[in-house]
């Protein structure tokens, strides 16, 4: 049944193929000679096969752990550099016709405040996102054919690329909305998308059918072929994950790979990001009631297994996870996040009164964007509002093929530093900025090519000086 170059879900995605792998690693997560001939190829970072990534995570040898964690953050160094790119999720509406057990939004809930933002709320909403010194936005939907048509949301696209206040200018927007039809993803990327990100929530197909009972979420092969579809619309840049918690995370850790794998077989580029979001509680939704959470330890492990066997990924981490969890997960693996993140309808113009709660979950990092910013830079980070990549066309197999061959850093990290000056001179505090300055100034140095850098620095001048939006 197994075949990764199918277009069928229960064929990319084999029920059978990912026992099978589940009871290969539970075998031999005591094999150290297998473990060792595995992070040996995972050395030559062109990553691993799902079955071989599921030995590591099964491992439980400590010393072999402790190589794996330092293998993963070596390649998560060597791919991207100190560079941890910033964005904020943005909901649109919260009107959703399908009956997810997991999701506040779900058709059934009487008690969540429902929302939907006009576009005149929608540029409110974005000033306030400029103002915070954003330049990245995904934006969020509930699946609702009349309230959140798809025409909504393309006009809402357009409505965010529009408004330029200040300084600010939002240059990237990907897009969170629910599986649709190829003529749909023909019409987001002439909107100008970023990234299409869908999760999967689980890629087991009993527990998905059980989770989303009612609705077109329902169907299992619909949503996970969505990414096909895309490819054929052309967005060439797709962004994937799995909902920790739902069912056994070996499992969605698999499925996951299996996902990966067959988009590079099929279409020659595998995911552009991996999220690992987890369960989290929201209006009339309880996570205990979910009997798979993960523990941070095993969360950790997840990211570094995930940095080894998809070297080449963008991995996300909203602010579901708590500081202590994202502080040590961006060393193993991630390196996009979110922040000052509201998951509420129109939650950045006007703070939300509590009893008109339209949030989709409970954020668990609340601090500002200056604050992260400030944090991530303490720690060694470079936090970058970069978005030229997509800007230059550097997408798909070809962002993957720089990606890969590492000639990306001498893109990436001058454009970090770039858009890092721009948020210094126009957002931050004085601290930030005080420390961001120090960071710059050092970082500048570790650009790889004299020509490239020495540009760089006449860049940085000019947006000290008042010019803005210069990229490589």
């Amino acid at each position: 049944m197994y075949n990764p170059k199918s277009l069928k879900a229960e064929e990319f995605i084999s029920h059978e193929e990912i026992m099978e792998t589940l009871e290969y690693a539970e075998k031999n997560k005591h094999n150290a000679e297998l473990i060792d001939s595995i992070l040996e190829k995972a050395r030559e970072r062109k990553g691993l096969s799902h079955r071989e990534a599921a030995v590591l995570l099964d491992c439980d040898i400590p010393e072999k752990n402790e190589e794996i964690y330092a293998l993963a953050q070596q390649i998560k160094k060597d791919f991207y550099g100190n560079r941890i790119v910033m964005f904020a999720p943005l909901y649109l509406s919260n009107y959703c016709v399908n009956g997810c057990l997991y999701c506040p939004y779900h058709a059934k809930n009487k008690t969540i405040c429902r929302k939907k933002l006009t576009q005149e709320e929608i540029k409110a909403e974005v000033i306030a996102l400029q103002d915070m010194g954003h330049k990245r936005l995904a934006l969020e939907a509930g699946e609702d054919p009349v309230n959140n048509p798809i025409e909504y949301i393309l006009e809402s696209i357009e409505t965010i690329y529009s408004i330029r206040h200040k300084n600010g200018a939002i240059r990237r927007v990907n897009v969170n909305i629910a599986a649709t039809t190829v003529e749909n993803y023909r019409k987001l990327k002439d909107a100008g998308i970023g990234t299409y990100i869908l999760f999967q929530e689980t890629y087991h197909k009993e527990s998905y059918e059980r989770l989303h009972p009612t609705g077109p979420k329902h169907n299992y092969a619909y949503h996970t072929e969505a990414m096909d579809r895309a490819m054929e619309g052309g967005i060439d840049d797709v962004g994937i994950g799995a909902l920790f918690g739902l069912e056994l995370y070996r499992y969605e850790f698999a499925g996951l790979l299996m996902h990966a794998e067959h988009l590079e077989a099929v279409h020659g580029v595998g995911p552009h990001t991996i999220s690992v979001p987890r369960v989290r509680r929201a209006d009339d939704i309880d996570p205990d009631e979910f009997d798979n959470g993960i523990s941070d330890d095993q969360f950790a492990k997840i990211v570094a297994c995930l940095r080894i066997a998809v070297p080449y990924t963008g991995m996300i981490v909203s602010t579901r996870e708590s500081q202590k969890s994202r502080e040590r997960v961006l060393q193993l693996g991630v390196s996009q996040i979110s922040g000052g993140s509201k998951t509420s309808v129109g939650g950045y113009a006007e703070p939300e009164e509590e009893e008109d709660n339209s949030a989709q979950f409970d954020v668990s990092d609340t601090r500002t964007l200056d604050e992260i910013v400030n944090w991530l830079m303490k720690l060694g980070y470079i936090p970058s509002f970069c978005t030229a990549c997509y800007r230059e066309g550097r997408t798909g197999d070809r962002f993957m093929s720089l990606c890969k061959s590492g000639q990306i850093q001498n893109c990436c990290h001058p454009n970090a530093l770039m858009t890092l000056k721009e948020y210094l001179e126009d957002y931050a505090s004085d601290d930030t900025k005080k420390i961001g300055e120090e960071l710059i100034a050092k970082e500048l140095y570790n650009i790889p090519k004299d020509k490239v850098r020495q540009i760089a620095m006449e860049y940085i001048d000019n947006i000290k000086n008042g010019q803005r939006d210069f990229r490589f």
